[in-house]
C-alpha cells in the first residue's frame, strides 16, 4: 500500500470474562500513492497471560484486515503512467515510448502439463528452470502471474507454443527508444534500465514494481521522477476464490511530464558531423588515428542554455536499454564494442574530461594583470623567443618571438614569454593572485550544472601544492599556471562558461540542459537565468581581452587569422569572431598536445560561445579552430536560415 505511517483512534474496550477483552478502534493509513484512508471499527482480541498478569494480543491474520482471517489477501492494482518524452528545444523528439514489448501472463491452475509449460517459458525467456519455478512458487495457483516480457521477434517465435503449453495470455508494454538513433546525444540524455538492488525499495514504496525501467544515466536519471510520473491504482482485499471483497482506497495516477532540452537537434547533429568528419579525414597515419576523443560545447552567452554538447567517440544509447530498439543482436555488438574500446566512448568528455588548458588560459592572465593595476593598457613588452629567470629558460612557440607587444596583442599572438612574465609578476605581488583570478573566472570549480555529472577540475595554488604534493610553491608553479600547464585541470564546460562570461560582461551563468517541463502545450520554464557570480573586474580589463580575442581572427598576426581568411575569407567574419587558440602539453613523452579553440560571436553583440577540444591531436589553430569555424558558419548561416 506504499504506507508511510499510521495513526489509530480508540472506540471501545469490552471485557468477555476475566481473561478476554475486545478492543475496537480505527486506523488511518497515510500512503504515498493512495493518500490517507481510514479502516473503521477494527477488532483486536487480547488475552490476559496468567503467568505475567499482562494483556497480550491474540494475534491472527485478521488483525491486518478482518477478511484475511479467511485467506484473503491485500492487492494493489497499479495504474502506471507511461514514461514521458524528451524533446529538443524546438520540439524534435529525442526519446519516446512508441515501441512495445509483450507481457506474458500465466494462471498456473489452468496449465494441464506444468512441466511442459515451465520448459517452454524457460526457452522463450532464456531462464533457468529453477527461475521459472520460483516465479510460480511466489504466486497462488489462481493468480494471474506475469512471467516476463518478450520483444516482438521472440513473441512471434514463441506465441503459439506458450498458448498451447501454458494457456498464456499477452499484454502490451511501451518501452523507451532514442531517436532517430541513440548516437545523437547519449552523453546528455543517458538511458533507462532496470533498478539496481539498492534502488528497488524506494521504487516500490513509490508505487512502482521492481521491474520498472528508470533513468540510469544523463537527464533520464536526474529528471527521472518527472519523466516517470506517479502511479495511481486501487487497493483491494481479494478473497481466496479470487473475488474482490472490499476496496480500501483508490487514486488516479499523476501523469508523467515531458522535458524539453536546451539543445538544438540540428545543431547537435552538425557538431557530431563536424567532429566525425575531422577524425575520418585525418586517419591513415594522421592524428585521427591516435587521438582518443574530442568534445565541443555551444552555449547561449546570455542564458547559460547549452545549444549543443557533443562528446566523441559516440555510442548508441539504445543498446543499453532492457529492450533495445535496435534489436538484441545489434545491441550486444554495440555493448561489446563500447566495453572493449580504449577510448571510453561513454565518457562525456565535455563535462567530465579534465585537461591542462594550455593557452586558452591566457585570458585569465590578461584580465588579472590589467585589473590589478600591475600593467597599464599601453605597457609594452618585448616578446623575444624565450623568457629567462635565474637560468630557467623557457621558449616561445614561435622561434624568434613576436617583438614588442601589449597585453591586447599578446593575447592575439599568444606570446608565451609575455605570459610567463605576467605570471611571474603577479606571483611576486601575491602567490595566490593568479589562482584566485582563475577561480573567479570559473576554472577549477564546478559550473553548477544540475542535469548531468561534471568534474570539478583543479587549479593549483600554494596551499594545494603544499597539502597535495607535499612541497613549497615556487615562481615556477606560477609561470606554469600562466600558460595553463602544470597541475591545471579544466573541463570544456568550464571554459565555454568562462568565455561566455567574457562575452556577456563577466556574468558566470549556471549552464542548463533542460529548458522546460510539462504536458503537451502546458509547459513550465525551468532553465531560468541564474547568475552565480560575476568576475568583478574592471571594464577596461575585460574590454582589452575582448579586443585581443577579436584580433585572433582579424589581424594577420592573430593565431587563427589564416584559418578564417585563407584560402578565402570565412563568411562568419561578417559577424565577427573573437577567439583564443590553445595547445596544451599532454602527459607522455611522445603524446601529441591537446588542441583547444574557444570563441564567441558576433563580436559586437555576442550570442553564443563555443569551445572545441581535441585530445592529443596537435596545434590548436590547426586542429580545433577549423572544426569550430565550420560549426560557427553552420550556426550563423544554415541553421538560422532553416529556423527562419
Amino acid at each position: 500500500m506504499t504506507m508511510q505511517s499510521l495513526t489509530f483512534e480508540s472506540r471501545t474496550i469490552s471485557r468477555m470474562g476475566d481473561r478476554v477483552a475486545q478492543y475496537i478502534y480505527d486506523i488511518t493509513f497515510d500512503t504515498n500513492i493512495l493518500g490517507s484512508f481510514t479502516d473503521e471499527n477494527r477488532t483486536m482480541t487480547v488475552l490476559l497471560d496468567p503467568q505475567t498478569n499482562q494483556w497480550r494480543v491474540a494475534w491472527s491474520a485478521g488483525d491486518i484486515f478482518a477478511e484475511m482471517e479467511n485467506g484473503a489477501r491485500l492487492d494493489f492494482s497499479p495504474q502506471t503512467p507511461s514514461r514521458a518524452n524528451i524533446y529538443d528545444r524546438n520540439g524534435v523528439v529525442l526519446a519516446d515510448m512508441n515501441r512495445n514489448v509483450v507481457r506474458v501472463n500465466v494462471v498456473q491452475r489452468k496449465v494441464d502439463n506444468f512441466e511442459a509449460c515451465v520448459d517452454s517459458l524457460a526457452t522463450a525467456f532464456d531462464y533457468d528452470i529453477e527461475r521459472v519455478q520460483t516465479i510460480f512458487a511466489n504466486s497462488q495457483t489462481d493468480w494471474v502471474t506475469e512471467i516476463g516480457k518478450l520483444d516482438g521477434d521472440k513473441y512471434l517465435t514463441y506465441r503459439m507454443t506458450l498458448e498451447s503449453n501454458c494457456e498464456a495470455t499477452f499484454g502490451s508494454l511501451a518501452i523507451r527508444q532514442y531517436l532517430p538513433t541513440g548516437t545523437r546525444a547519449p552523453h546528455l540524455i543517458g538511458h533507462v534500465g532496470y533498478p539496481n538492488p539498492d534502488q528497488v525499495d524506494d521504487l516500490v514504496r513509490a508505487g512502482f514494481n521492481a521491474e520498472t525501467m528508470i533513468g540510469q544515466a544523463g537527464v533520464e536519471r536526474t529528471w527521472d521522477e518527472v519523466l516517470r510520473g506517479t502511479p495511481g491504482g486501487t487497493l483491494s482485499i481479494i478473497g481466496a476464490d479470487g473475488s474482490k471483497l472490499r476496496t480500501l482506497a483508490s487514486a488516479e495516477p499523476i501523469f508523467a511530464e515531458s522535458i524539453w532540452l536546451t539543445i538544438d537537434a540540428e545543431l547537435q547533429n552538425y557538431v557530431i558531423t563536424a567532429l566525425a568528419e575531422a577524425y575520418n579525414q585525418n586517419r591513415g597515419g594522421g592524428w585521427g588515428s591516435t587521438s582518443p576523443g574530442a568534445s565541443s560545447v555551444v552555449i547561449d552567452v546570455h542564458t547559460g542554455e547549452i545549444l549543443a554538447m557533443v562528446s566523441y567517440p559516440f555510442y548508441d544509447a539504445n543498446a543499453f536499454t532492457p529492450f533495445p530498439a535496435i534489436g538484441r543482436e545489434v545491441a550486444d555488438i554495440e555493448q561489446q564494442r563500447v566495453a572493449e574500446s580504449e577510448n571510453t566512448p561513454m565518457l562525456n568528455r565535455a563535462a567530465l574530461g579534465a585537461y591542462p588548458s594550455g593557452s586558452v588560459f591566457k585570458v585569465v592572465d590578461a584580465v588579472a594583470i590589467i585589473d590589478t593595476g600591475a600593467y597599464e593598457l599601453a605597457k609594452r613588452y618585448y616578446c623575444g623567443g624565450s623568457w629567462e629567470y635565474e637560468g630557467d629558460r623557457r621558449f616561445d612557440w614561435l622561434p624568434g618571438g613576436h617583438g614588442s607587444v601589449t597585453t591586447r596583442s599578446a593575447v592575439a599572438q599568444s606570446c608565451n614569454p609575455f605570459f610567463y612574465e605576467t605570471g611571474f609578476v603577479l606571483n611576486q605581488i601575491d602567490p595566490n593572485l593568479l589562482p584566485s583570478y582563475a577561480r573567479r573566472m570559473g576554472l577549477g570549480t564546478p559550473t553548477g550544472i544540475e542535469d548531468i555529472a561534471e568534474a570539478a577540475g583543479f587549479i593549483q595554488d600554494p596551499e594545494l601544492v603544499r597539502t597535495v604534493y607535499g612541497r613549497q610553491w615556487t615562481y615556477s608553479d606560477a609561470v606554469n599556471l600562466s600558460i595553463g600547464q602544470g597541475e591545471v585541470e579544466v573541463t570544456p564546460l568550464q571554459l565555454v562558461r568562462m568565455y561566455a562570461a567574457i562575452a556577456n560582461g563577466g556574468d558566470l551563468l549556471r549552464p542548463h540542459l533542460v529548458r522546460e517541463q510539462g504536458i503537451l502545450s502546458e509547459r513550465t520554464l525551468v532553465a531560468e537565468i541564474d547568475v552565480m557570480s560575476n568576475f568583478g573586474v574592471s571594464v577596461e580589463a575585460l574590454d582589452n581581452v575582448r579586443l585581443g580575442m577579436c584580433d585572433v581572427t582579424t589581424e594577420r598576426y592573430g593565431t587563427a587569422w589564416h584559418i578564417f581568411n585563407l584560402p578565402v575569407e570565412s563568411p562568419v567574419l561578417e559577424y565577427g569572431v573573437c577567439a583564443k587558440t590553445g595547445t596544451a602539453q599532454a602527459p607522455g613523452p611522445s603524446a601529441l598536445p591537446h588542441s583547444w579553440f574557444a570563441a564567441y560571436a558576433p563580436a559586437d553583440a555576442p550570442e553564443i560561445a563555443i569551445v572545441t577540444m581535441v585530445e592529443n591531436a596537435g596545434d590548436g589553430s590547426a586542429i580545433a579552430a577549423p572544426i569550430t569555424k565550420r560549426i560557427l558558419e553552420y550556426y550563423f548561416f544554415l541553421l538560422n536560415e532553416d529556423t527562419n
